[in-house]
């Protein structure tokens, strides 16, 4: 097997880092196919296009092969000439191997003065549990945007869990002819984040019992010995996360012997209520046996044994605050108020009231910075966070978008995506990640299938891992337009934030000519600026050529400013009744536990904070099998919880599980290695 490397044509301004600029020109491009070496040429001497020495457009074959096969049968470009198309030198990353690199938050420095590009967000309809195709979508449209249509873009997703990835659904890199790539390594350790993320969150975890146990067991003397130990000369100093402690407190001392008995007393003791703890141990694969576990059983540990559990590592507040950060400071600040629980007279205890928060810092100096890849057609991506969509808000890092707009410049496109249905991960994005980042998109792209609409119109029940009914298979419209009660309530609730809506119909090879213009119909009806058709599993940018041209239209005749569903400065109640009013429901009941904790959450403070709905991804309502688009409902309220580092309330709507277990017969069963040529093969 012979690999050829590519030649291409290319002109690029030098230094310092400035937005792509366009050009006309005639440009080929030359790329790599192992095996083969292919040829495209254009001439564009009449429109304008990018300076790219990157963009190929693949050659595709029928059937479809697996995605792990068409990831490995294209030779990737380095990505120091992906990161050089961007205009981004040697200086605004650091590489990790041939095919990632990390981007510095210094380019957002150098680029504060650009504007931006415009911004786009893929959500979907309320998904089956095979999933419809927003990450294929996603890098569809951008390899179409970039590779085809000579638009500068930049793509943004989420970094998938190993536990998922190991486990039932497989990975995350998109499918078919639209992937990023390496996609072994997009799907596995890429550089690092999660298990920096592993590592902080169980650091403090550590933290938290060490700290019971040593008050437990100490007196205030022996406590703040220990905390503000005398150096040689005799003289103890507080360290600087103390301050806000103290701060806390109301002590404005600076010396560590001017504190009174008093003051002693409350500063070393935390006097945590270990029934209040809500802080978990994570790692990073699905583990059914850890969702309830006992710790401190040792024979040293004095009988202080607990019940707790594990979390998987995408569903540590941790990674939450990474997505919501904007800056080094801005995460140190968040990850310092992170509360783990409440001491016994209800006041929260946060990570730098354990004195923990700069080295969680630390630990996650590296992973703020978002990891530089690129897809098959050789379009930049920029992989970031990856936090759980119902427990959070299931969107990519707010820094990543902002540095590729800036990248893109005013013309260019950065499209993001927002995990499951545009109910759970699109109204986060708009009411959580939208406010943070301050952002304002100009379209919103929902991805619908007419497997899910047959779904929600009364089809059969879809389970992933067992065969599609005959009903799935063949024509029947009238399932199909059934179904579309449910797509477009999502049309109605997106368009109500401003943006231009487009209805981006997946195409399956079992759909219908008819059954697809039923869709199309039924969401022009509904209000979306436009639908079209998208085969960009099977042909890659070049089957989604009209959706990006749809895209550009959407994004150049928006004028409306952001609405958002819910002021910020009413009370946490009606900011949970306006998002289940979105949802169809009629009314909303809270259990004694769910207004224990919201009078509790308004009396500390954290009444502003925006609404993280934790609720099923299969249904508007709480009940999964609930499809199409109920109403009347009352929506029950179990209980509500926080994330205070990361800046959300979080309801649960019925239970959730944040330990995922494995199937019978998991992904990695089709996971193994080539020990001839190195290559990962069975990886989906």
């Amino acid at each position: 097997m012979s690999t050829q490397h590519g030649i291409y044509l290319h002109n690029f301004p030098s230094k310092p880092i400035v937005p792509r600029q366009t050009k006309t020109s005639t440009t080929v491009f030359r790329f790599t196919i192992r095996g083969s070496l292919c040829l495209t040429e254009t001439n564009n001497s009449s429109k304008t296009m990018t300076s790219s020495n990157t963009l190929r457009k693949v050659q595709v074959v029928s059937p479809v092969p697996a995605d792990i096969d068409i990831a490995n049968s294209v030779q990737p470009i380095h990505i120091s000439d992906i990161a050089k198309d961007l205009n981004l030198t040697p200086n605004h990353y650091d590489l990790y191997g041939k095919y990632k690199a990390k981007v510095l938050l210094s380019v957002l420095d150098e680029l504060q003065e650009s504007k931006d590009g415009y911004y786009i967000v893929v959500g979907g309809i309320t998904p089956t549990p095979l999933g419809e195709g927003k990450s294929t979508t996603t890098v569809g449209l951008c390899q179409a945007l970039g590779a085809y249509l000579d638009k500068k873009v930049v793509t943004c997703v989420r970094q998938p869990s190993q536990g998922p990835t190991f486990g039932i659904k497989g990975g995350a890199a998109g499918g078919g002819y639209s992937q990023v790539i390496p996609m072994d390594e997009f799907n596995l350790h890429l550089t690092g984040d999660i298990h920096a993320i592993t590592a902080a969150n169980n650091l403090l975890a550590a933290a938290i019992d060490a700290r019971i146990f040593h008050e437990s067991t100490q007196s205030d003397k022996a406590l703040f010995n220990r905390l503000c130990p005398p150096n040689k000369e005799g003289k103890r100093r507080f360290s600087d996360v103390m301050f806000s402690r103290l701060k806390k407190l109301g002590i404005s001392k600076t010396n560590p012997d001017d504190l009174t008995p008093e003051e002693v007393n409350k500063f070393v003791r935390l006097d945590i209520d270990q029934n209040s703890i809500t802080w978990r141990r994570v790692m990073d694969i699905n583990d059914r046996f850890l969702r309830k576990i006992t710790v401190g059983q040792g024979p040293d540990e004095k009988g202080m044994v607990r019940e707790t559990a594990f979390d998987i590592s995408v569903a540590s507040e941790i990674m939450a605050v990474l997505a919501l950060t904007t800056s080094l400071a801005d995460m140190r600040e968040r990850l310092g108020k992170m509360v783990i629980g409440n001491s016994k007279s209800g006041d929260p205890v946060t990570a730098d009231d354990l004195g923990v928060g700069g080295a969680l810092t630390v630990l996650m100096k590296d992973a703020i910075n978002p990891t530089l890849m690129q897809t098959l057609e050789g379009t930049p991506v920029l992989v970031h966070a990856g936090p759980f969509a119902n427990i959070a808000h299931g969107n990519s890092s707010i820094v990543a978008d902002r540095i590729a707009l800036k990248l893109v410049g005013p013309g260019g496109y950065v499209v993001t995506e927002a995990g499951f249905g545009a109910d759970i991960g699109t109204e986060k994005f708009m009411n959580i990640k939208c406010r943070y980042s301050g952002l304002t998109p100009q379209c919103a792209i929902i991805v619908a299938t007419i497997r899910a609409l047959k779904m929600h119109g009364g089809g059969p029940a879809v389970a992933a891992g067992k065969p599609l009914d005959h009903a799935y298979l063949t024509e029947n419209v009238a399932l199909v337009e059934a179904g579309c009660v449910n797509l477009a309530r999502h049309i109605s609730n997106t368009k109500a934030y401003g943006v231009n809506v487009i209805v981006a119909i997946n195409k399956f090879s079992t759909d219908t000519e008819a059954e697809l213009n039923a869709v199309r119909n039924a969401s022009l009806a509904a209000g979306a600026y436009d639908a079209v058709i998208s085969d960009h599993h099977g042909h890659g940018g070049r089957g989604a050529v009209d959706l990006g041209i749809a895209v550009q239209k959407a994004c150049e005749n928006v004028a409306q400013p952001l609405k958002f569903l819910y002021p910020l400065d009413v009370g946490i109640k009606e900011k949970i009744e306006a998002i289940a009013k979105s949802y169809g429901a009629s009314g909303v009941e809270y259990s004694e536990q769910a207004e224990k904790q919201i009078e509790m959450y308004t009396k500390q403070g954290f009444s502003g904070l925006p609404i993280c709905m934790a609720k099923t991804q299969y249904s508007f309502s709480d009940n999964a099998a609930a499809k199409g688009a109920p109403s009347g409902f009352i929506l029950p309220i179990r209980d509500v919880r926080a994330s205070i580092g990361a800046g959300f309330i979080y309801p649960l709507v019925g239970t959730m599980s944040t330990m995922p277990g494995l199937p019978t017969r998991p992904c990695f069963y089709d996971i193994d290695l080539d020990t001839t040529t190195g290559e990962v093969i069975g990886l989906s």
